[in-house]
């Protein structure tokens, strides 16, 4: 039984530069999404961090907002929050397996994300690791998106992007050039 499990808690980071988190739930299970964010909230704010909470419709929108938030804007990490609920059909491993997926591929490109979706047999299980005062999954997926923050500093930041980087200051077009040894 898992209570009788200890588990090895790795001291939270400290940060000597702002950290700004980006928290997106899916509050189909809106109680036990509020408990997810309130963990996660407070483990941003314990190494005083700045975050935003934004909602979309359900777990497989949540690295779809992840990726655009990448793209668009200037987080230094993100949570991911929601709860799946195994049903009757299929569909519970679709939407497990395909968020859990990419949310994977968006932290293999670099992005600090700590996966708080909840995929549990019945709401029983979900609530116990919801609690607020409990495991609260929330407050782990803050943690550990904050840690790989820190992994990221320490390595030397974040780089946008892949591939090349454009010659010089500003970004030029094939055959734009007057210079025959640039492309």
């Amino acid at each position: 039984m898992a209570s009788n499990e200890t588990h090895h808690t790795l001291d939270r980071p400290e940060f000597d530069k702002p950290v700004k988190v980006l928290i997106v739930v899916a509050p189909y299970y809106k109680d036990i999404a509020d408990q997810l964010v309130a963990g996660a909230v407070a483990e941003v704010e314990a190494v005083g961090g700045w975050h935003e909470v934004v909602q979309v419709p359900g777990a497989l929108e949540v690295p779809t907002a992840i990726g655009i938030a990448e793209r668009l804007s200037n987080f230094d990490a993100y949570v991911a929050l929601g709860c799946v609920i195994r049903g009757e059909t299929t569909h519970y491993e679709t939407v497990c397996n395909d968020s859990s997926r990419a949310l994977q591929l968006l932290g293999l490109q670099g992005l600090c994300i700590g996966n708080g979706i909840l995929t549990v047999e019945n709401y029983e299980q979900a609530r116990v690791r919801a609690e607020a005062a409990g495991q609260n999954k929330g407050g782990g997926a803050a943690a550990a998106a904050l840690h790989l923050l820190a992994l990221t500093r320490k390595w030397g930041g974040s780089r946008k992007g892949v591939g090349f980087v454009p010659f010089g200051e500003d970004t030029q077009i094939a055959g734009t050039t007057k210079d025959p040894d640039i492309a």
